[in-house]
């Protein structure tokens, strides 16, 4: 891997809980940040705050609601436009079981279940769309970030519309990420660009979470060892549980289920 304060880093979802700590501590160590967010005000407040912490650093905003695939598609051609190379790429943007709609069923603009929508199809667009700038730049790394809440896909029943809840729903958009997380890794095997998937930690104080556990510190310290640590250089297709490695759900080691999942993925997001 290069040098941390060589490196460009873009974090989904940094304006708040994990993933602004995790974009704070990356900058501390000296890695220029692309800071993603939805809301101008946040990002600016986010960029700011970096800006302060860590002086020397580059920080540069770039906004995309992940409810809109079309926003997903115009940040990645910013981006791929505008950064000349790309060094780590960290999928943290995520809603929760309750929020949005108090854990109702919902539809993002494109018409897909909000938390598929949001939690796993467009972060599948995003890498997708930024791998050419991730093998040029490799080696490099993708960091998904997944959960342990984790129920198996029924593709006869992918977006909910019978039986919803929120929990099935969040739980079924971090499987996904993880069942991607495989297959890409064997996609990308020998390019350099290497993607694993954790759990950071266990009910982090953020904005998705009512009752917190775990610190935003221990999720925070999980996720940046996984873009920053030299051991893990080869590693590539693991999920991990914080700090060790951990088996997922047995849906993401068969190869039928994974096939099935990048054709939906590849045509709900109109790469097919």
């Amino acid at each position: 891997m290069k040098p941390i304060k060589e490196q460009v880093i873009l974090v989904t979802g940094a304006t708040d809980g994990l993933g602004k700590g995790v974009a704070i501590e990356l900058a501390r160590r000296g890695a220029a940040i692309l800071v993603h967010g939805r809301d101008p005000k946040r990002i600016e407040r986010t960029v700011a705050e970096i800006g302060k912490v860590a002086r020397d650093v580059s920080v540069r905003p770039y906004m995309a609601d992940f409810a809109s695939l079309a926003q997903v598609r115009g940040m990645a051609g910013q981006i791929l436009s505008n950064e000349p190379r790309l060094d780590a790429l960290v999928n943290n943007a995520g809603v929760g079981v309750i929020v949005p709609g108090n854990g109702s069923r919902a539809e993002s603009e494109d018409g897909y279940e909000y938390r598929f929508a949001v939690n796993y199809l467009a972060p599948y667009l995003l890498t997708r769309l930024l791998l050419p700038k991730l093998r040029s730049s490799a080696p490099s790394r993708i960091v998904n970030v997944s959960s342990a809440g984790q129920q198996a896909i029924d593709f006869n029943n992918v977006m909910l519309e019978r039986g919803y809840s929120g929990i099935r729903a969040y739980c079924q958009s971090k499987l996904a990420q993880i069942l991607f997380t495989i297959d890409l890794a064997e996609e990308l095997r020998g390019t350099g660009v290497t993607v694993n998937a954790l759990h950071p930690a266990t009910y982090m104080p953020t904005k998705i979470v009512p009752q917190p556990i775990s610190t935003l510190e221990e999720g925070v310290n999980a996720t940046v060892r996984l873009v920053t640590d030299a051991s893990l250089d080869r590693a590539s297709g693991r999920y991990f549980n914080g700090l060790a490695e951990a088996r997922a759900d047995d849906q993401a080691y068969r190869t039928e289920a994974r096939k099935k999942l990048r054709e939906l993925s590849d045509r709900l997001a109109g790469l097919a």
